[in-house]
């Protein structure tokens, strides 16, 4: 998990140049947002981890990058708070059960619902698909397509395949980590960033 950390902190780095960063992370109810959240912040996978209920605040520090980390609920219930904790945030992190292809449309509405707020216009996106381990997951290229990423051309979009659980393609084990999705030349990620050994870069519209 740690690599994946390092991995998005590069890619932070390259679009703020900051130090401290503040993300929200969002997604639909039992996605996996707090089980990532804690895995990010302890390396460990907790089986029992209680869905978030309103919101969670964990700061995260690695090297010298502290990053203040919101976990809102993904109940629908909570869904309306979404916009207002997405507000101002360095990056926008959205969990996607990648296994769970009956919520696969509500997960897309959900997020370009979000994404269409004038508020939030601009603000740069990252798609976790999670469950990558379990049979009949999505890969890069099918969340990609179901969640119609290759819409979204107002700001900066990466998506990525991992599994909290098994920490696959997560610890630099030589598999392609995701496909990473540029939607403006001018926000284009620097060369070195763009096709690391674990990751694979796939400019939309190409």
């Amino acid at each position: 998990m740690m690599a994946l950390f390092s991995k998005l902190l590069d890619w932070f780095r390259a679009l703020f140049w900051k130090e401290e960063m503040e993300l929200t992370l969002v997604g639909l109810q039992y996605s996996g947002k707090t089980t990532f959240v804690n895995v990010i912040a302890s390396g460990q996978f907790n089986e029992d981890m209680i869905p978030t209920v309103g919101f969670n605040m964990r700061k995260i520090t690695k090297g010298n990058v502290t990053i203040k980390l919101w976990d809102i609920g993904g109940q629908p219930r909570f869904r309306s708070m979404w916009e207002r904790y997405c507000r101002g945030v360095s990056a926008i992190v959205y969990m996607v059960d990648a296994a769970d292809q009956e919520k696969i449309e509500a997960s897309k509405n959900e997020l370009h619902n979000l994404l269409d707020k004038p508020q939030l216009q601009g603000i740069p996106v990252l798609v976790l698909g999670n469950k990558r381990d379990l049979a009949g997951a999505l890969d890069e290229k099918e969340l990609i397509e179901k969640m119609n990423l290759s819409a979204i051309q107002d700001r900066e979009i990466c998506c990525y395949s991992i599994s909290c659980k098994e920490k696959d393609n997560i610890e630099g084990q030589g598999i392609h980590l995701g496909a990473g999705i540029r939607t403006q030349d001018e926000l284009a990620l620097s060369p070195e960033l763009n096709a690391p050994d674990y990751m694979v870069s796939a400019k939309v519209g190409a």
